[in-house]
């Protein structure tokens, strides 16, 4: 069973490396244990339900705690100290399309505030329930999540929305397919909750952004049931796809989608290369975008995210070795790593990774092989299990990210860092933040932050503490013309600051579409955009 505060199954641990613990202690103080709250007491916490009875409606309190929350951190926050506030009155689990119809009626006709959820592995606050007098309901797709309609002569799947990332790729696999949609979050999240989100990949250059391999499906809104075909191309007027991409459940639920599939590729690597600074880093990977060069994923990480990756990598003698050879060859105090990788047929992988190697030269790249990004991709999901041991070490760990144009990325990556780092000292407090461009375009780049900074006992200071760090950086991406949300989506907690990249017109425009699509105002309250 996966844990209700925390990530992953409970048998699933990941240990910090001999050192890691001194390497925070030296960058943001030593710590402390927290006494997180018991399940059972936060059970005991939850209140009646408001629900009317219904034979699809759960109002177990257990499961509506395990349902209360996604993974962002000021839900563990919630979560950990046992301070909930606000939790669904109820959970269903539908099984097909006439049952969430049959739910969004219910809703209706009760008053109720109906959340979708997939997987739970939300950071932005998208599944968490609204405060106020109407009763919420929780709808869990987690039992529609089959494979309904697979087309080889066309490339297309049809899912269940609900289907998880390994058992949607494992269900391509034996046909000889991929849709090569990774997020960090692969084994939980849902191809629901990806088209919700507008999600990337780590190898999206390759694959294609969520949006791109989204192809058509089925909506059930408060209005009825919308249908998209599978157009390979349309000029028929505005896409309507497009609306239902990143709507976060504002305009209705998504239940089935057809994405576009692949041949799973003949070969696929990951190699890494190290430079002396941080300029040669972002610059190689801006030539290599600039070039064309095929590839599937391109990750360069500043000094500081590299030095704390290798801190926290364990295999203390493969890096003291590595470390002594890129010393030797250029690349000591202030390196960066780049991370590339290519899927393709075995000629066409050879050729790409020599070009990218060419231009990784010109900026002084020095090639290390295959062991380190081998290492790299064989634990790509097991970075989030790692919050669960730093927290139980008395750090707190957050994320963020955003995307600019190429000429304001060296700025957003110092702004948003300094913004960060500096946003405790009202308390005194060191906060640890490293940085990495986790997607490459050719225009331009993501800019993807990771913090660190110490737990203390009380949830209302450490969401104050949060806060403050995440308005920090929020409003520093905004001053830089970054985009609030590269690949978490909106939720509660970018919605602040959508009008700042949208415009009045654009939220305008969006709160028209939540009105003709909800008129009684039912779905996912407070996403997206603010309620008025």
């Amino acid at each position: 069973m996966n844990r209700w505060n925390g990530w992953g199954p409970e048998s699933e641990v990941f240990m910090l490396p001999a050192g890691g613990n001194a390497f925070l202690q030296a960058r943001v103080g030593p710590s402390a244990p927290p006494r997180d709250a018991p399940l059972r007491s936060v059970v005991a916490s939850v209140p009646v339900s408001r629900l009317p009875p219904h034979p699809l409606v759960s109002t177990d309190p257990e499961e509506r705690v395990r349902h209360a929350r996604g993974q962002s951190l000021p839900d563990w926050i919630a979560l950990r100290t046992g301070v909930i506030g606000v939790f669904p009155d109820g959970v269903a689990h539908p099984t097909d399309d006439a049952q969430v119809r049959e739910l969004l009626a219910y809703g209706r006709d009760a008053g109720v505030r109906l959340i979708p959820y997939g997987g739970g592995t939300s950071v932005a606050g998208h599944i968490n329930p609204p405060p106020g007098d109407a009763p919420v309901l929780t709808i869990a797709m987690d039992r529609m999540a089959g494979l309904l309609a697979f087309d080889e002569g066309n490339h297309l799947a049809t899912f269940g929305a609900g289907v998880r990332g390994p058992a949607l790729e494992q269900m391509l696999a034996v046909r000889g397919f991929t849709l090569g949609h990774y997020p960090q979050s692969f084994e939980f999240s849902t191809l629901g909750g990806w088209i919700a989100t507008r999600s990337s990949g780590q190898q999206s250059a390759g694959y294609g952004r969520i949006e791109q391999t989204f192809a058509g499906g089925k909506v059930q809104t408060p209005l009825g049931e919308l249908r998209m075909a599978p157009y390979p191309a349309s000029a028929a007027g505005p896409d309507l796809r497009e609306m239902m991409l990143g709507s976060e459940g504002r305009f209705g639920i998504i239940t089935e989608a057809v994405v576009r599939v692949r041949p799973k590729p003949d070969r696929e690597i990951f190699r890494a290369v190290f430079f002396p600074e941080w300029e040669s880093a972002w610059l190689a990977a801006r030539a290599i975008a600039h070039a064309r060069i095929p590839y599937s994923m391109l990750r360069a990480s500043t000094p500081v995210e590299t030095e704390t990756m290798l801190a926290l990598a364990g295999h203390q003698k493969l890096i003291s070795a590595l470390e002594m050879v890129l010393a030797f060859r250029g690349a000591s105090k202030g390196k960066c790593m780049l991370l590339l990788g290519f899927s393709g047929r075995h000629r066409a992988v050879a050729e790409a990774l020599a070009a990218a190697l060419a231009m990784t030269s010109k900026y002084h790249g020095v090639y290390v092989g295959p062991l380190v990004a081998d290492q790299w991709i064989k634990n790509r999901f097991r970075a989030p299990y790692l919050r669960n041991t730093l927290w139980e070490a008395g750090y707190a760990v957050d994320t963020l990210e955003t995307a600019l144009t190429w000429d304001r990325v060296p700025a957003a990556v110092d702004a948003i860092e300094a913004a960060i780092r500096a946003a405790l000292s009202d308390v005194g407090e060191r906060v640890h933040v490293f940085t990495h461009l986790s997607h490459v375009y050719e225009t331009g780049s993501s800019v993807y932050a990771s913090y660190v900074f110490r737990i203390v006992p009380d949830a209302d200071e450490m969401m104050r503490r949060w806060k403050l760090c995440k308005d920090a950086a929020s409003k520093a991406i905004v001053a830089v013309g970054g985009t609030i949300s590269h690949q978490h989506g909106v939720g509660l907690d970018h919605a602040g600051y959508l009008q700042a990249e949208k415009g009045a017109l654009g939220i305008g425009a969006l709160r028209a579409l939540t009105r003709y699509w909800d008129p009684t105002g039912m779905m996912n309250p407070g996403k997206l955009i603010e309620d008025e």
